[in-house]
């Protein structure tokens, strides 16, 4: 039997189909899309390298009704076999943007195609900073005081997105309109950095409210989650030692010092362009001036060449008449 899912890395085509997806069957309205993925699980890892979109729909008053055409999924499934037979049915994707009543039931049914699903929550229109989607797997959970029978729940996997060589050739082709060109690489680190933190903050208050939330006892301790916890909290540098709070500064402060002459050079370098510019355009506007002097006096010289010979044309005419 072999090892359920562990991490899911979702390529940028998938990420790509989903979106495409949501905008032609429910943009602008409170619909979500479902659809089925397409991969490998390796030493539980779930690659997700494709993915197709499937006829469903469900019932806004009662979240238990819903359909989902199977025979489409089959015939689409043994298409895509044609093509690639590598690719598996490894889970389905919906746009959510959350979990829902009916999203055991309908990973039930996507478990006769494959025996460890997973699903893949993606946000078409994402409020927090960091990956627009999250991956969830069902397992049996059973209460330890033997209260209740085992029942089925989702628990959250780690996500990532990877990228063959080819797939980052084309994002990179997508995004080549998209990027600022006047922005240097020192301000696109800045701004990944920026990205980075605000994602960090984002996470700490998750952490924050869901300890909060077991701390009041409106939510079960789990002891896994405790343990990664304090496992982060054993990892944080103390911050009360002089000789870490010194070499902090100093790095901090040789950065700055390094991001401050950047920016200085790159002002002088913009005057500088600015006054080559401003002396060509008065260059150019002298020999322009010079020319357009030169013609004038040139035309002078032809009317006044041209009314001069006018006017011995006229002496001799009249003196052979006389």
């Amino acid at each position: 039997m072999p090892a359920g899912p562990e991490k899911v890395v979702l390529h940028p085509l998938v990420l790509l189909s989903v979106v495409d997806h949501y905008n032609r069957v429910a943009k602008d309205t409170k619909k979500r899309v479902v659809g089925i993925l397409l991969g490998e699980l390796y030493k539980g890892t779930v690659d997700v390298t494709n993915s197709f979109a499937l006829p469903f729909e469900e019932d806004d008053h009662d979240p238990t009704i819903w359909f989902l055409d199977h025979s489409y999924l089959e015939q689409m499934y043994k298409m895509f076999k044609k093509v690639n037979a590598r690719e598996k049915i490894v889970g389905w994707y919906s746009t959510g943007p959350k979990l829902r009543e009916a999203d055991l039931d309908i990973n039930e049914l996507i478990r006769q195609f494959c025996e460890h699903p997973v699903l893949v929550i993606c946000e078409v229109q994402p409020k927090e900073v960091g990956l627009p989607f999250t991956a969830y797997h069902s397992v049996d959970e059973v209460r330890t005081d033997g209260t209740e029978k085992a029942k089925k729940v989702f628990n959250s996997l780690p996500t990532e997105v990877g990228q063959t060589e080819a797939e980052e050739i084309g994002v990179e082709h997508l995004l080549r309109d998209v990027k600022d060109a006047t922005l240097s690489s020192l301000a696109g680190d800045v701004a990944s950095k920026l990205l980075a933190l605000k994602g960090l903050q984002s996470r700490l208050e998750e952490i924050s409210e869901y300890l909060g939330l077991v701390v009041s006892g409106k939510l079960p301790a789990n002891h896994d989650i405790i343990n990664l916890v304090q496992e982060i909290f054993n990892l944080l540098p103390n911050m009360n030692v002089e000789s870490l709070s010194m070499s902090l500064a100093v790095k901090s402060n040789d950065m700055m010092h390094v991001i401050y002459i950047a920016s200085l050079v790159r002002s002088i370098l913009a005057l500088h362009k600015l006054i080559d510019n401003k002396e060509q355009r008065l260059w150019q506007e002298r020999e322009t001036a010079k020319k357009e002097k030169a013609e004038e006096k040139a035309k002078k010289e032809k009317d006044r060449k041209e009314a001069k010979d006018g006017a011995g044309g006229k002496d001799s005419e009249a003196a052979k008449d006389g």
